[in-house]
């Protein structure tokens, strides 16, 4: 007969872990390039330091061309004399001081943006200060930005179609300032608000004060504004009415855009 087995109990292999490395026994050192490997890295390093100084000293990247975009050739050619004392410096260390520093200054550029072409080109994009009226003091007279600067002298009939600003005797004008008389820059404004708003009629001269905004058209009669305010809305009216009036006033009145005042004779200056 044969011997009948019982079943026993599985059995558990129990493997061994891994023994943990104490801290003292881990070697730090192979982490860390070795001395051939620092060697030539800090050769390298020195090499690229020393050739940099050494472009910016040389004639390698020297400023040679300017390109301009944006601007007319007056404004360019004004641009280039500003940018004159820079030729032949690197353009490794031409920075935005040497160029938006030397710019500032000229009263017919309002902005510029530039780039370096190396090896020897600087490109410039530069956006101009547009004309937007003639200020007359007595019989002198200036071409002014549509930001209140005055770019450059005219002569009394320069400029025919831009709109003429008067100031007193006494106002201080130089090139390149902005115009500091309230009156004047509140016409500037205006001004600038009238082609804002695509204003079709041409203005020959601008009255303000702090109460009076008045328009004189070329070709039809006295356009009065009132206060400085809403000037978009009353123009907007004004057009809709000088077509119809044009010929026979002396004035429109819409400093009330609401109830819009005709009247007067026309004048006899057409």
């Amino acid at each position: 007969m044969a011997p009948v087995t019982k079943p026993g109990r599985a059995r558990a292999a129990a493997l061994p872990l891994p023994r943990m490395r104490r801290l003292g026994d881990f070697n730090f050192g192979s982490l860390l390039p070795s001395g051939r490997a620092l060697l030539v890295g800090f050769s390298f390093l020195g090499a690229g330091v020393l050739a940099y100084f050494g472009a910016r000293e040389s004639s390698v990247f020297a400023l040679r061309s300017i390109e301009i975009s944006g601007a007319p050739p007056r404004v360019a050619a004004h641009v280039r004399t500003a940018l004159g004392p820079l030729d032949g410096k690197s353009l490794l260390v031409l920075g935005s001081a040497d160029v938006e520093g030397r710019l500032a200054k000229l009263s017919d550029v309002a902005g510029v943006t530039f780039d370096r072409d190396f090896p020897h080109t600087l490109k410039l994009q530069v956006t101009p200060a547009h004309s937007i009226a003639v200020l007359r003091r007595g019989l002198s007279a200036w071409i002014l930005s549509s930001d209140g600067h005055v770019i450059r002298t005219t002569g009394l009939f320069g400029a025919p179609r831009l709109p003429r600003v008067w100031v007193p005797r006494a106002t201080s004008i130089d090139v390149g300032m902005t115009i500091d008389d309230a009156d004047a820059a509140r016409a500037v404004g205006a001004i600038a608000l009238a082609r804002g708003a695509r204003f079709a009629e041409r203005i020959a001269t601008v009255r303000s004060s702090d109460s009076e905004l008045t328009f004189v058209l070329a070709n039809g009669p006295e356009l009065r504004l009132g206060d400085p305010g809403a000037v978009d809305l009353k123009l907007a009216v004004a057009e809709r009415l000088l077509p119809l009036v044009r010929t026979t006033a002396g004035y429109v009145d819409v400093s009330v855009p609401a109830r819009p005042i005709v009247g007067g004779q026309p004048s006899s200056r057409r």
